[in-house]
């Protein structure tokens, strides 16, 4: 039997963002679909915050000055940034433009607003998936059994958490996390989708000229 060769479309890259509020299980469905996806890389963001002992300059974070940083602002290096808490922090604009072009996709965990900073600029790349919980009963009892913050900040995140569901609107997807391994598969579904979406495949038109020319 011959082997089968599939045709090579040539994808553009995608970026996907994933937001919801804390406790919705962002962090952990990340983590998931970058080690199951091989395609997928994480952005890694610059901040001016001090490095932790623990963390590693350019794979945690791209730790800068403050100095440093205004100045890549001003040279249009970011495709978002934030001021959080007396220190910057910023989605590199180059890195992701590299990978993109290569077909590689690119997995952001940021909130509604740096989201809306990138719908401006990245609209026909990104991919904009809110995870929302349940409940907000279990968001509370998830919060709860992390058993890494005291009631009073429980209770502000949970003041948080009603404001960022409420931008739901803002987002492509919308995937309710009523259990991790369904969760997964939905976001790896959408990931699918979203790879075969025909303004992503730069060779299609070459391709499909080719099989018509061919009968």
């Amino acid at each position: 039997m011959s082997e089968i060769v599939m045709p090579t479309l040539n994808p553009r890259g995608l970026i996907l963002v994933l937001s919801a509020p804390s406790g919705a299980g962002k962090s952990t469905i990340a983590r998931a679909i970058l080690d199951q996806d091989d395609k997928v890389t994480l952005s890694v963001s610059t901040t001016t915050r001090p490095k932790r002992a623990d963390e590693i300059d350019a794979v945690d974070y791209n730790f800068v000055s403050k100095a440093q940083f205004r100045q890549d602002i001003n040279a249009g290096a970011f495709l978002e940034h934030a001021h959080v808490f007396e220190h910057y922090y910023g989605t590199p604009r180059a890195p992701i433009e590299r990978a993109l072009d290569v077909g590689q996709d690119v997995l952001l965990d940021i909130d509604w607003q740096g989201t809306q900073q990138l719908s401006k600029s990245v609209i026909k790349d990104l991919v904009r998936v809110f995870i929302l919980p349940p409940s907000l009963e279990e968001l509370r009892n998830r919060l709860v059994k992390r058993a890494q913050d005291t009631h009073e900040v429980i209770d502000e995140r949970m003041t948080k958490a009603i404001n960022e569901i409420s931008h739901y609107k803002e987002y492509d997807w919308i995937v309710i996390n009523h259990s991790f391994e369904l969760c997964l598969r939905q976001i790896q579904a959408i990931i699918t989708s979203e790879r075969l979406k025909r303004q992503r495949l730069r060779h299609v038109d070459d391709f499909v000229s080719d099989l018509c020319a061919a009968s």
